[in-house]
Formats: structure tokens, sequence, C-alpha cells
């Protein structure tokens, strides 16, 4: 079939041409958004759910609905090694400057200049960088240096202005998880805060699965602040969505057969289901698809999974981690568990727990495996033991 009508779109954080299955969590946000601006008590999001379930794209989805609802808007990405100082300057500043300039507007933010030109003495010239505010810092209000305070205060001064305004500001924070404890407990204490006053601002995040276990470490009172998200896999009839609308659209169909087996390959995971799509489309001679269509398209989907998905994934491991790596994905497919005791993994590799604690901490930080509970072990990514197994070893 020509592959320049081809629909279908893999891709990090690319939103596929149907945004299927995620029906509940848009009209959720919907109320939220509706009752902030008219003041009601509300919470802000958290998205939770492994990688390539589509965490990033419902995010900016929420966002687009944001900015339909006259809201100003900033988004950031969290990365381990910077602290939140910086990224949620910039990205409050754009949020501000969406609702419009003004004495009110101005003044706060001065306050924003303040808190983005403060930080630690020791830190690096990139983290006490500031965004391009042209007014002047105003001294005395979130500069204290203690990321805590100063960021309850500018949130308040923020949530202040934005229902002055009689509108809201959201801010959307990806791979939520790689905060630093300090800026963990700053975020919860600054959230906290706005739900007392009912300021319309709100904080929607996503990350892991664990996510939710690193808010409550912090701050005990994170579990009832947030509202929880669990993002999964697609059920079948939400799968077959995503592929059957986008090929309807270019007068093309798949035969039943055809999507119980793309369903059996992909699991429903969206990146998944992307990716087998374009695939079998790039490979089908015509419509309708087959199931025969899939099984020669599958190697092809495989292969670009494993280079563009997996591979470069496992590119980002030690030999030791790989290591570490191969025996959770044997000892998953041996018990058929999705999570496996960190004491199975040691035992099977033949070597103590504690020798084995900094690959699987390495392995932590770089977001290859998480914990959702103490003793056990899951990767962050799904298919992932599959696609291991199919290795020659570390």
């Amino acid at each position: 079939m020509d592959p320049v009508r081809n629909p279908y779109a893999p891709g990090a954080g690319q939103r596929p041409p149907e945004l299927a299955g995620r029906d509940a969590e848009l009209a959720a946000f919907e109320v939220v958004l509706e009752r902030a601006a008219r003041g009601r008590p509300e919470r802000s999001v958290i998205l939770t759910g492994l990688r390539g379930v589509g965490k990033t794209v419902l995010l900016n989805t929420l966002r687009s609905a944001a900015v339909r609802a006259g809201w100003g808007t900033g988004k950031l990405e969290v990365r381990p090694d910077q602290s939140l100082r910086r990224p949620i300057s910039a990205a409050l500043h754009m949020a501000i400057r969406e609702l419009g300039r003004g004495p009110d507007a101005d003044q706060v933010l001065g306050v924003l200049r303040s808190f983005a030109q403060k930080g630690p003495a020791e830190a690096k010239l990139r983290d006490r960088w500031q965004p391009g505010i042209e007014v002047a810092a105003v001294p005395g209000r979130a500069d204290s240096g203690d990321i805590e305070i100063d960021l309850v205060e500018l949130f308040g001064d923020v949530g202040g202005l934005a229902a002055d305004a009689g509108r809201g500001i959201a801010l959307f924070l990806d791979e939520l998880q790689d905060l630093t404890p300090p800026d963990v407990s700053a975020l919860c204490a600054a959230c906290h805060e706005l739900s007392q006053n009912r300021l319309p601002l709100i904080v929607v995040g996503a990350g892991l699965p664990h996510l939710p276990a690193v808010l409550s470490a912090s701050k005990s009172y994170s579990e009832r602040l947030f509202r929880y998200l669990r993002i999964d896999r697609l059920d079948r009839p939400a799968a077959y969505r995503a592929w059957e609308l986008p090929a309807t659209e270019e007068e093309a169909a798949f035969e039943p057969d055809a999507l119980t087996e793309l369903y059996e390959l992909t699991g429903g995971y969206p990146y998944f289901v992307q990716a087998y799509g374009k695939a079998v489309w790039d490979i089908a001679p015509a419509s309708p698809i087959s199931a025969a269509d899939v099984r020669m398209a599958a190697p092809e989907a495989e292969a670009e999974l494993a280079v563009g998905f997996f591979g470069s994934r496992l590119e980002r491991a030690t030999p030791a981690e790989r290591e570490y790596l191969h025996g959770m994905a044997a000892v998953s497919q041996e018990a058929e568990l999705e999570s496996v005791p960190t004491s199975a993994v040691a035992e099977l590799l033949g070597r103590k727990p504690q020798s084995l604690s900094p690959a699987r901490d390495a392995l932590l930080k770089k977001g290859l495996i998480y914990s959702g509970e103490r003793g056990r072990i899951a990767f962050t990514v799904p298919h992932f033991g599959r696609y291991l197994r199919t290795q020659s070893g570390p």
C-alpha cells in the first residue's frame, strides 16, 4: 500500500492519528479545569505508567485542553542532573505571559525573576540561569534560596494572579520521577498550599509506575494531594479503533483476523500499536489487510523496535548492568511475573545480593527498571524481558 498515505505514527511523544482509549482521562481533566477555574477544591493530576503507554502524548493533549479553556500553560521535562528552579521558571514565565501583561502580572514576574536568580551559591552557572524577564526582580519574595519556601511563595503569587484574572494556570511536568528529593518535597508543599487556598494553579505530572511511592516518601499527605491516573495498555476495542479509524480515513480496512493477530503481537501497548500498524501498512499489497500481511510485517516491526525502542536503552547499560537485566529477564520468564524478587535474580546469577546493588541502583537511576515494592523490581519498558531473551547475553 502507498507508504506516503501511511497514517500510523510511532514516535516519542508523537500523537497518534486516533487517540483511542483515553476518553475517561480527558473527561476527568475537563472537570478538573472547570472546578479549579470556579475556585472549587481540586487536586493536581499525576499520570503514571510504563514507557510506551502514551503518557507524554496524553500530557500534551491535556495541555491542549487547558489552552482551549483559556488557561495559561507551561511545560517542562525534568532532568535528573538539573534543579527544578531553572525549568519551572521558564515554564511559569510562559504561562504568565499567556495570561496577559499588566501591573499585577509585572509584580508576579518580578517575583519569578527573584526566584529564577536565586539558587545555592555552589550552583553551576546554567542552574542560575534566568528567563528573559524584562521587569526588575522583587526582593524578599521567593528568593530565600530554600527551594521549598521559595516555590510555595511563588505558586501562591502566581495562583493569586490567575484567580484575579478569572482564569487558571496549568504546569505540565514530564519524567517527574527524576526530581531530586528536595524538589519533590518542594513541589508537594507548593501543591498543598494551592489546594488549601483553592487557587486556580494545577500541576499535571507524568512519570513511571513508582512515582506515587516517590511522592509519598517525601510527604505522607501526597497520597491525598494528587489525583493519580494509571495509564496502561489499550484494551482490544480501543486498540482496534487505533488501527481501524486511521485506515478508514485512507479508504482501507483490516480483516478481523488481522486485528486479532496485531493485538496478540503488541499486547495493546500504544507505541507498539503504532509501530506494527506502520509496518503492516507498508508491507500489505492491498486492502483489506490480512493476518498473513501482519505475519509478514512482524519481523520488520520487531527489527525497528529492536533498534529504536529496546536497543537504544540497552546500549546505555554497562556490561555488569546488562548481566543484571538478562538475569531479570530469565527470572521473569521462569516465574511468569512482571516484577521479580531481587533475591531471585541474585540466586540465578550465583551472586550475593549486596554485590549486585551497584548495578541495580545504576539501572534504577537510568530509568531502565523500577521498584514498585520493597525487594522487587520490574522493567520500565514493556516486552523488554522478551526482547532480552532473544539476545545472546551481556
